[in-house]
């Protein structure tokens, strides 16, 4: 059965977070730079959502958003044959219903919000909300390390796209940009 726990995760009490992050380690069995990809953009959520000052709800929508943000890869493969942002906006925000729903743990609203995120974190021109906007720039700077993209390409990154300061921060300091 998919998303299960096995018997030493559950002698532990787990949070709903860390629920979702193993089953999203279990959902992309065999596919270690999927499993990776997900934990950093996490892990770089996380610390930009606490480092902005998010309260504890909207950082706990955040770090769920960002271990699914791209649950929509492997139905848009199956569905299309090949996946791409805009599929995966489109394909992603079902099956994290699907998943958030059975492991439990979320709100109606919290789940509605996620999707939500699931479904626009490749639309960047409509950024108000913090934690949409931190979901893209933690997005951008796992994806700009694993693409080896061009110090041009991470400047223009940060011109356009970045918009808080301990992202920007981090970003300037992961990729040494020091203008």
């Amino acid at each position: 059965m998919p998303y299960s726990l096995n018997e030493n995760q559950r002698q532990y009490t787990m949070t709903p977070t860390q629920t979702l992050a193993l089953a999203m380690i279990d959902y992309n069995n065999g596919d270690p730079k999927r499993i990776q990809h997900t934990t950093k953009v996490h892990a770089y959520a996380s610390m930009i959502g606490r480092s902005e000052g998010l309260d504890e709800e909207t950082l706990f929508i955040l770090e769920s958003a960002a271990l699914v943000h791209d649950i929509g890869i492997r139905a848009s493969e199956q569905k299309y044959g090949h996946q791409n942002g805009k599929l995966q906006e489109q394909e992603g925000p079902a099956v994290a219903r699907e998943m958030l729903t059975r492991l439990g743990g979320y709100s109606e609203r919290q789940i509605e919000r996620i999707c939500w995120l699931v479904g626009h974190h490749h639309t960047y021109h409509v950024c108000e909300d913090l934690d949409y906007q931190i979901l893209i720039e933690a997005d951008f700077i796992v994806n700009l390390y694993e693409d080896n993209e061009s110090p041009h390409a991470i400047r223009a990154v940060r011109k356009n796209i970045f918009r808080t300061g301990s992202g920007t921060k981090m970003l300037e300091t992961m990729f040494g940009i020091n203008e």
